[in-house]
Formats: structure tokens, sequence, C-alpha cells
């Protein structure tokens, strides 16, 4: 599984960049919390979970990425960290107040299994709140490397519309019906729009370690040659996003939310 390869390896050495890249949509889930018992689904690193506990006193956090809840952990404070898979872990029934995520429901295998799994976690009344990304179309920001380096990259990863992955909820009717049958009412998804920033120094270290280039960079057979090939084509593809010392762009997702409406 990527998320105890490379790919969870490389979320928690960029923990600090990535925190600092995404702190807007952070705020943005942490700041309505007023109290109560909050699970953070696909918590990675614990910025989001970390933050809540800040806010409320405790939050726990879950993640299926050994390495990312170790970093977690590490941080220290308030919250709490579960290693475990949130499609099938067996959470105390209705534990939980509110369940976010930022970015971390989109890569369940059964996304219909996960949110019964969460429902059932969720106490009557209790609140969905998760930032998911929109389309690939919507973020260019995000495929500029792999579309830059495909020609010198042939093995990378294919991103399927209709299977997990970063832009898998991508489409209202499709996220919807899958809330509604898991249980939740009161589904909706507001489309939100929010400039993330960071330094322009960051830049080549952000595109080799993450995303499917990093992933194909880290692979075999992938010498300094072609690494070096790789960062000459796609560094110049990002120019539209690089204004000075900083690189701009804007996180075009959905803010998605519902309920546990009493029976």
């Amino acid at each position: 599984m990527q998320w105890n390869g490379h790919s969870g390896d490389a979320w928690a050495q960029a923990q600090d960049l990535l925190d600092a890249l995404f702190r807007p949509l952070e705020n943005l889930l942490v700041a309505p919390l007023t109290g109560g018992d909050v699970l953070d689904v696909g918590c990675g690193t614990g910025s989001t979970t970390h933050a809540a506990a800040r806010a409320l006193g405790h939050c726990t956090g879950v993640d299926v990425s050994a390495r990312m809840i170790d970093a977690a952990r590490a941080r220290g404070g308030p919250a709490t960290f579960l290693h475990a898979d949130a499609q099938e872990h067996p959470f105390a029934p209705a534990s939980y107040d509110v369940i976010m995520s930022r970015f971390g429901v989109m890569f369940f295998a059964d996304p219909v299994r996960a949110f019964t799994n969460l429902h059932r976690a969720a106490r009557p009344g209790a609140a969905l709140r998760c930032v998911v990304w929109r389309s690939a179309a919507d973020n260019p920001f995000m495929t500029t490397a792999e579309r830059a380096a495909a020609p010198l990259l042939p093995d990378l990863p294919v991103r399927r519309p209709d299977g997990p992955g970063q832009f898998a909820f991508a489409d209202p009717d499709v996220v919807t019906p899958i809330l509604r049958t898991a249980g939740w009412s009161d589904v909706g998804l507001a489309p939100i729009d929010v400039e993330c920033t960071m330094p322009a120094s960051e830049l080549t270290g952000y595109f080799t370690r993450l995303g499917p280039v990093g992933l194909t960079l880290a692979g075999p057979g992938v010498d300094d040659a072609i690494r070096a090939a790789v960062i000459d084509a796609v560094r110049p593809a990002f120019a539209p996003f690089v204004h000075g010392d900083r690189v701009r762009f804007t996180a075009a997702c959905w803010l998605l939310t519902a309920r546990n409406s009493p029976s």
C-alpha cells in the first residue's frame, strides 16, 4: 500500500511544508468547531487533528499510514491517534459529534462501506465536514508535474477517475449517492476556492517527492540523468504559478457536509 511506503514517507518528510501550504483549509475545517468529540479521518501527520485539539482540548485522528501516524504522535499535545483503516476500524458506536477530514476520504477502496462505518461511529445529530478536491481540470497546478514529465516517465501512475485517488470526489452526482446510501442526510457540496502558497525554493522538492512524479522518481530504473531531465522539463512548466519568491495556486475544492439525523 502506497501510504505505508514511499507516499507516507514523503508526506512525513514534507510535513512542515504541507502543513503551511494547506493551513487555510485547516482553518476552514477547525474554526467552526465549538465542542464535542471530534474524529479526524485520514489525518496524515496530524496538523488538523492537533489544531482541533488545541481549540477543543482533545481530538482523535485516524490514518492508514503508520509512518504518518508516528509523525503525528511525535508532535505531542492532547490529541490521540489511531493507526487504522477508517473503512474497517471498529469504532465505538455513536461516539463522535463531528467527523471531519481534509483530503483524507477520497482514497477509500469502498467508499459506501467506509462512510457507513463512519456513520455508525457518529452520534445522532453528528456533523460530517470534509474538504475534498474538485476536478483535475479545476486544479491545473496539481497535474502540472505529471503532464510535463510524461514524455520522460512512461510508467507514471495513471489517475483513474472512477477509482480511489485525489479527484475521486470531484463529481457531486457520484458523491451524494455514496453518502446517502451510507445513511447520511442533508448532504451538501459547496465549492470553495482557497489560495495556497509556498516558497518558490521548495517547488522542486515538492514535485520530486510527491504525487505521481515523486512516486515514479523514487522507483527502480530512475537514474540521476533521468531525474535531472525531469526536473529540467517540469520546473519551467510551473512558471504560471511562480510569482517572485512565492508559488501561488488556487485549491479548488468542495466542502462536503452531511448530518446523522436522528431517526
